[in-house]
């Protein structure tokens, strides 16, 4: 049964490195974004894999470690595509208008 895990880790592994690429290539920071995460679940899923065909328990500690930092890439993508950085892409025309209200309440 380890080799059958170990062949399926060598087939996520093929699928890490075409993430690679389009992390690499791009065209769109949301591209590259989303082969980011593609190598993040790829990685957690290998990293159990190795866990289950060699009966390492500490790379299940390493694929949780993983999972964590690639959820926290995605929040900070978000934000950071934000216009104020708040979070909310969707919210642009409403940092707008508050921005527009407080010069005209400065008048």
């Amino acid at each position: 049964m380890s080799a059958f895990f170990l062949a399926l880790a060598a087939i996520l592994l093929v699928t890490v490195a075409g993430a690679l690429v389009r992390v690499l290539r791009g065209p769109a920071p949301a591209d590259r974004m989303m082969g980011a995460q593609l190598v993040g679940t790829g990685g957690v899923a290998t990293a159990l894999l190795l866990a289950a065909a060699t009966d390492a328990p500490a790379a299940i500690d390493v694929a949780l470690v993983l999972a964590l930092l690639a959820a926290f890439a995605a929040i900070a993508f978000v934000k950071a595509a934000s216009a104020d950085g708040l979070g909310d892409p969707e919210e642009e025309d409403v940092a707008i208008d508050l921005a527009a209200q407080d010069e005209g309440a400065s008048r």
